[in-house]
This record gives C-alpha cells, sequence and structure tokens, in this order.
C-alpha cells in the first residue's frame, strides 16, 4: 500500500482521460497498468511528459477500446500494430497503449525476431530496458508491481539494466545512450556491471536518427557533462563521431568543451554548437616562440562538425546554422571596434544567428577559466553596442539592402551568376559606411557610376 500523500499526488497528476481508458480496459473484461517511464516520474513526484499503458488485451482489442475512446477527441496513431503498439494523442497528451509480450532474439539489433502477446505483467517488464522503467502500477486496486527492484534503485538513484544487460544491449544497442542519457536527465549513476556490458561497435546496427535525437536529448538534459562523460569513457562518442579522437584524448581540452556544454542555453543547436565548437583545436595545434596557438581552428572545425552532423542527418538548415556558430566562435569582441565592423559581422553571420554567436561566446568565456573578469567585462560592453546597433538599424544583412539581385541584373544588364553576388557584398560594404546611402536613388547611382559610366 502506498503512503497516502503520494496517492493523493497519483490522483492530482493522472489526467481524466488517462482514467477513463484504463477504467475501459476494466469494464471490457482485462487488465491495463500505468508503465514505464510514466510510472517511474510519479513516483519520482514528478507530472509524466506522456503516458505509458499496458494491457493484456490483444492489439485488435486494444484497437477497437481506444476507438471507444476516441469519441472523446483522443486520435488513434497506429505505430507499431504488429508490435502491440497503439498511440491516442489530443492536444499535449500523448498515450501510448502496448499489448503485455513476449519477444524473441534480436537479429538485426533493432527488432525482435517475434513476439508472443500472451504473456503476463511480469514477462512484459522483464523485457524493458532499466530497473527504474520497469514497474507497473494498477490504479484501482493501487497494487505496483516491482520485480526487478525499481522503486529501491529510484530510492538510490541507479540505473540498471533489468537482468542481464549485455542481453538487453545486444536487443537494441540504443540502451548503451539512453543508459547515459537517463543519468544525465535523472542525476543517478549508473551501474558498474550495466557499464561494463557497453560494446561501442553494436551502435553500427542503429540507424543515425536514433543516434540522434538520443544524444540531443542528452545534450538537453540538465546534467548533459555526466552523461557525456560516459559515452567518452566507455568508447560511445567515438563510434558515431570519430572527430572527436583528437579532443577526448587532451585532458585540458575536452574538460573546456564539457564546461562550454553545461554553461550554455540547453537549446538543441546551442549544445550541439558547444560540443562541436573546439573539434578541430586538437589538428591545429602548434607551438612557437609566442606560445601555444590554434591557427585556423574554426575554419576546419566547420568542416569536421558539418561531418559530424550530416552523419546524423541533422536538417539542412540545422547543419547551417550550428556550423555558422562553430566557423564564427573566434569573432573580434572587441567593445571599440567600428559600427561599419559590427554590421559587416552581422552579415557574415545573418542577423538570425547573432544572439546565438554571442551565447556561444558568454559561455566559451565561462568555460575557459583564465582572465574570466578581464574577458566578461569586454565581452559585456561589445553585447551592449551590438544589441543596440541591432534595435536602432536596420541594414545589417544583405537582405536589408533597398535592391536585390533582379534590379542589378536589370540595372546592369547582366545574367545571374557569381558576379551578381559580389556586387551585392560591395553594396552592403559601402552601406556599412553610412547607413542613410540605403535607398534605391542613391544604389542606383552607386551601379551606374562605377559600372555603366563610360562604357
Amino acid at each position: 500500500m502506498f503512503m497516502n500523500r503520494w496517492w493523493k499526488f497519483v490522483q492530482r497528476a493522472v489526467p481524466p482521460e488517462v482514467i477513463a481508458l484504463l477504467r475501459l480496459f476494466k469494464e471490457h473484461g482485462f487488465t491495463a497498468y500505468i508503465v514505464g517511464g510514466a510510472l517511474r516520474d510519479l513516483l519520482l513526484g514528478q507530472i509524466p511528459a506522456d503516458w505509458d499503458l499496458a494491457t493484456d488485451a490483444l492489439p485488435e482489442t486494444v484497437e477497437e477500446i481506444c476507438a471507444t475512446h476516441s469519441a472523446e477527441g483522443l486520435k488513434i496513431i497506429q505505430v507499431g500494430k504488429k508490435f502491440g503498439v497503439i498511440k491516442l494523442l489530443k492536444s499535449t497528451l500523448d498515450i501510448e497503449v502496448t499489448t503485455f509480450r513476449q519477444e524473441g532474439p534480436y537479429s538485426d539489433g533493432r527488432h525482435p525476431d517475434w513476439v508472443d502477446f500472451r504473456s503476463r505483467i511480469e514477462e512484459d517488464l522483464s523485457r524493458r530496458d532499466f530497473t527504474v522503467n520497469a514497474m507497473a502500477l494498477e490504479v484501482f486496486n493501487k497494487q505496483l508491481i516491482d520485480p526487478f527492484g525499481g522503486r529501491k534503485d529510484l530510492r538510490h538513484k541507479v540505473i540498471r539494466a533489468v537482468g542481464d544487460p549485455e542481453q538487453r544491449f545486444a536487443e537494441d544497442a540504443l540502451r548503451m545512450l539512453r543508459f547515459f542519457r537517463f543519468q544525465s536527465s535523472l542525476g543517478f549513476r549508473g551501474d558498474r556491471k550495466t557499464e561494463e556490458a557497453i560494446t561501442p561497435h553494436l551502435l553500427e546496427k542503429i540507424s543515425p536518427e536514433r543516434i540522434r535525437e538520443e544524444v540531443t536529448k542528452l545534450l538537453v538534459s540538465p546534467r548533459p557533462v555526466q552523461g557525456l562523460s560516459g559515452l567518452i569513457r566507455t568508447g560511445l562518442l567515438l563510434s558515431f563521431a570519430p572527430e572527436f579522437a583528437g579532443v577526448v584524448s587532451d585532458e585540458c581540452l575536452i574538460s573546456h568543451v564539457l564546461m562550454t556544454v553545461e554553461a550554455i542555453t540547453p537549446h538543441p543547436r546551442l549544445r550541439w554548437a558547444a560540443l562541436l565548437h573546439d573539434l578541430a583545436k586538437a589538428q591545429c595545434r602548434a607551438v612557437d616562440e609566442r606560445g601555444l596557438h590554434y591557427y585556423g581552428h574554426a575554419e576546419v572545425g566547420e568542416e569536421l562538425a558539418r561531418n559530424v552532423l550530416e552523419r546524423l542527418r541533422f536538417s539542412k538548415d540545422f547543419i547551417k546554422r550550428v556550423t555558422i556558430l562553430v566557423r564564427w566562435h573566434m569573432f573580434s569582441a572587441d567593445p571599440n571596434q567600428t559600427d561599419t565592423a559590427l554590421r559587416r559581422l552581422a552579415c557574415r553571420v545573418g542577423e538570425e544567428n547573432l544572439c546565438d554567436l554571442l551565447e556561444l561566446r558568454r559561455a566559451d568565456i565561462i568555460a575557459s577559466g583564465q582572465n574570466y573578469h578581464r574577458a566578461w567585462e569586454g565581452f559585456s560592453a561589445f553585447a551592449s553596442r551590438l544589441e543596440a546597433l541591432l534595435q536602432a538599424e536596420k541594414v545589417l544583412t544583405l537582405r536589408d539592402l533597398a535592391v536585390n539581385g533582379k534590379d542589378i541584373m536589370k540595372v546592369l544588364g547582366i545574367p545571374a551568376g557569381p558576379q551578381v553576388g559580389q556586387i551585392l557584398q560591395e553594396l552592403f560594404a559601402w552601406i556599412t559606411e553610412e547607413p542613410d546611402r540605403n535607398n534605391r536613388e542613391d544604389l542606383y547611382r552607386y551601379l551606374e557610376e562605377h559600372y555603366l559610366s563610360g562604357s
């Protein structure tokens, strides 16, 4: 029997739609439980982001019962009916219903060779990844089923595989990444025997998209360094991003990278930029009479970062924005530079990336440690100047010019091509010296004087 205080929390936390669905299964003669991450979060006193249910009803029956429930506005999505999974969506509510099942071996490391829907709840829980996710709650009888000690591991803040960890990872190698992701999101420690069973080459069977999503969740978690340290320690990071080989072998460098990740705002684009921003430092390292240098590491790092992001199949827009941050993270933050220089920086990186670039530099300074206060003072003054410029002016990128490429082609009688882009850059440079020149009359006059006079 649960403590009354916790049970009152459960009654408040479980949405009416979930209670109604559980009652429908009961009225049809079946048993249904709250399971997985939803129950784990409830036991931690948190409101689940989505709801996982498990039932002894066969998939066809689950679909029929859920169809009855869909009259209340929940949309049915068959995400894996052959595996016994039905999903219900309503606004921000996400419910996933799975039939109890046993599974055969995972020959491809991703999907079971066969699924048997005639198992009991205990057998269903035995196929789950970690003990904290392998419990079930029968709401109406207030019964907690916990055959693998998940509640104890929650109390001791441990992530431990259910049963044999080698078998769990062989079934789905993505669980190796989830092992560290849960440590980062929950602040738990990893069970030693579970970590010892990690075999990085198993990730070869996992699609880049699944790896991408799992690592991104780890990065935006409250304690990314905890999980990233595990990926480095076990070799998992190098298995999907070998470009980090030189970084992880340099204790000071990897420490700085991890601190930058932790210091930056937990947004996917920013966390990935922080992770990748010094990727080329190891191979650009040089020592001369003036000391240690990393000449060109931002430019080289841009290409290495693109390789990682393309391998993980991020969108083109995501790759473009992250690699811009990597390429320009060493921009001059001298608060005494001219407004013209600031406008040109805005043109190079794009106005939409300026705030991200400032945030990356802020995190980079925090992670650097040395001369922190001196660097921070100058950066703060620079950021204030740039912010004022953004608010006061309307000519920060090529898009802000009063003429466009078509205008140039029409006035000069030239075809589309690289020359048009070069002329736009020339016009922008002319405008940055005196923004009031940004009108069609002055720009046309410039074109005529520089390209048409004497022709």
